[in-house]
């Protein structure tokens, strides 16, 4: 069948997406290979669809589908999408992913090379000819573009066929296999596509779930999207596998995916409801319990998935406030030890085992964390660590809610501050960078945990980078609450720069003691029942750890938007780094795609801006490619990514 007639198909809905077709994966020098094979002739594989009734036929979008039978596409949907979207300019209804793949896709006519645009090597250059709108208007404009061209001699017979072996793409021929026959139930095809696509970009273990689940229930991918831009509107990004394995554990009991095949869809639609009512649930008890209110602090995610069984046990929520504050107990201390960084699936499935076994779920939750731990209690030098630390700052940020910290300049508590336009939380360096690095310090002990505190907006504009033996002092000769409220030594001697290791010790005596007290307390169930509101925008909140300044995280985000404008998938700022066996954090990573930016399909990349031998190493040994700029990583996605295999 020919290109055209296949997107006319498309257009006329007699041919689709299966609902259970995973999204639009491709990055743009896929897109730009199969520009190239088409363009000089070469094979660029066959077509797999399902050929059935309307009827049985669950698509993608809301596009009423049109004659009998329909074809819908299990093998090809990738090179379909980009065909479409270079050829109409956009994308087909059925589309969901990064459009960025495929738009502005370009021909340079004298080299015969197919690139995205790029303004400085593009703009007023004749040369290159938008392919969108050769396929769209035809060759005759450009024909006239090539004859006024000043630059070159116009070569007609040679610039016409290469006009024309672009524009006659559309008319290439695709051969089409068919998936026929009654026997072809959606059960069936749903293997088939799992077959034919575990040898391209790789499903993972909950893909492959979804799309068994997909199969029966069209609207589920829709459903759980719905319920996961509901909490990224409210601050918590989660991902999709996440939210499948909380219905997952919900409905069977289980970790591992392949519990769900036995579940019918009712018993899936009934986990998801309830997976989003405790979810819900958890968010609120977490943020106005602990003060962990958005995104970046909200450690042990996969704590998540014990916990939907625990609450289906419980009908929904805890009753008992020292039974909850127990579970807040636990709950702390998976994120600090990294409880879930492993072997999520093994780790999960002991702790469900442990709540099926008790009548004191909770408390065998505990034991068994202590087990594996052997000792609970934070000692001082928890908090030695910087950018390995990371696991300790939800923790430090935690602290200043629950123990009520006042605001320097206000002395109103930072545990309901008002917010507004100056009043928003900062993290502020008790000691300041630049006097540290002057003072010689490098940047593990600049960015040392210890010498992190939580400030409104507007009292940390007012420090700024003032010695603390000055601005220490002047809040001390005030409110000496307001410096104890913060665990800030109040011997003014360790207040002075030539001090600061000194002070680091004694502060981290400080903090220990206080995690352990609120610990103590929580389990004892004795901490008071005060609601803490949310206190701060998670854009305002800074990160310790890799990143060590805005002007680095600029870069960061640049560099992982740039990336995503390529066609490729988001890296994760602020990677954590852990041991496969232990789970204990080995560092963080700035910018990290641990299944390489081609999923499956290409090595772990990372991104270290202005990071120490030590960290370099340890990232490296975990496999990982990294690249110390920016610079370097685009030049890794423009000249060594374009010789990647490429996906249906």
């Amino acid at each position: 069948m020919k290109i055209s007639t296949i997107l006319d198909q498309i257009d006329l809905g007699g041919m689709a997406l299966p609902e259970f077709q995973r999204g639009y994966v491709w990055n743009r020098e896929q897109v730009r290979g199969l520009m190239e094979s088409l363009y000089r002739n070469h094979p660029v594989g066959t077509l797999l669809v399902w050929t059935t009734q309307p009827e049985n036929a669950k698509t993608r979008s809301d596009q009423k589908l049109a004659g009998s039978p329909v074809k819908l596409i299990l093998d090809g949907q990738q090179r379909i999408t980009s065909l479409y979207g270079i050829i109409r300019g956009k994308p087909p209804k059925f589309f969901e992913g990064n459009a960025q793949a495929f738009l502005d896709l370009y021909f340079n006519i004298d080299e015969e090379v197919f690139e995205f645009y790029g303004p400085v090597k593009m703009k007023d250059n004749p040369a290159w000819i938008n392919v969108t709108r050769l396929m769209q208007e035809g060759i005759g404009d450009f024909i006239g573009q090539m004859n006024d061209r000043a630059d070159k001699p116009f070569d007609t017979k040679t610039y016409i066929n290469r006009l024309n072996s672009i524009f006659n793409v559309k008319e290439r021929d695709l051969h089409i296999e068919e998936v026929t026959g009654e026997d072809k139930t959606v059960d069936v095809v749903v293997d088939i596509f799992n077959r034919v696509n575990s040898g391209g970009t790789k499903l993972s273990k909950g893909d492959l779930a979804l799309a068994r689940i997909g199969a029966e229930w069209p609207e589920a991918r829709e459903e759980m999207n719905r319920r996961l831009a509901k909490w990224r509107d409210a601050g918590f990004d989660f991902k999709l596998e996440w939210l499948l394995r909380c219905v997952n554990t919900y409905t069977t009991g289980e970790a591992l995916f392949g519990a769900l095949r036995s579940v019918s869809t009712p018993d899936v639609q009934e986990g998801l409801g309830k997976a989003e009512q405790y979810v819900d649930y958890l968010i609120n008890l977490i943020s106005s319990r602990l003060g962990l209110d958005h995104d970046r602090v909200m450690g042990s995610r996969y704590s998540f998935a014990t916990l939907m069984r625990l609450l289906r046990m419980k009908g929904g929520k805890i009753t008992d406030p020292k039974e909850r504050d127990r579970l807040l107990y636990w709950y702390i201390h998976t994120f600090l030890w990294g409880r879930y960084t492993g072997s999520t699936e093994s780790i999960i499935n002991q702790d469900l085992e442990a709540l099926e076994d008790t009548d004191h779920p909770v408390d065998a939750l505990i034991e068994l964390l202590r087990q594996n731990r052997g000792d609970l209690r934070i000692g001082p030098n928890d908090f030695l660590a910087w950018s390995k630390g990371a696991r300790f700052y939800p923790l430090l940020y935690m602290l200043t809610r629950v123990w009520h910290a006042k605001d320097w300049e206000t002395g109103v508590e930072l545990a309901n501050h008002t917010l507004g336009a100056q009043s928003q939380l900062q993290m502020h360096h008790i000691f300041p960078k630049a006097l540290l690095y002057d003072y010689g310090y490098e940047k593990r002990e600049v960015n040392s945990l210890a010498n992190f505190t939580f400030l409104t907006q507007n009292t940390n504009l007012k420090v700024s980078d003032r010695p603390p033996e000055e601005y220490l002092a002047e809040y001390a000769s005030r409110d000496s609450s307001l410096l104890e409220s913060h665990w800030i030594p109040t011997d003014p001697d360790l207040w002075k720069l030539e001090n600061y290791e000194l002070f680091l010790e004694k502060r981290r005596e400080l903090l220990a003691q206080a995690a352990n007290d609120f610990l103590d307390n929580l389990r004892g169930g004795e901490v008071p029942e005060r609601e803490l509101t949310r206190a701060a925008s998670a854009e305002m909140v800074g990160v310790p750890g890799s990143i060590d300044s805005d002007a680095e995280r600029v870069q960061i985000e640049e560099a992982n938007r740039w990336v995503q404008e390529q066609g490729y998938a988001p890296g994760e700022i602020s990677y954590e780094l852990a041991d496969r066996d232990s789970g204990m954090l080995l560092a963080l990573i700035d910018l990290a795609w641990p299944d390489g930016l081609q999923s499956g399909l290409s090595e772990p990349v990372a991104l270290l801006i202005n990071e120490d031998q030590e960290t370099e190493e340890l990232v490296a040994r975990a496999g990982f490619r990294f690249f110390t700029s920016a610079a370097d990583l685009k030049t890794y996605v423009e000249q060594e990514l374009s010789m990647a295999p490429t996906v249906s």
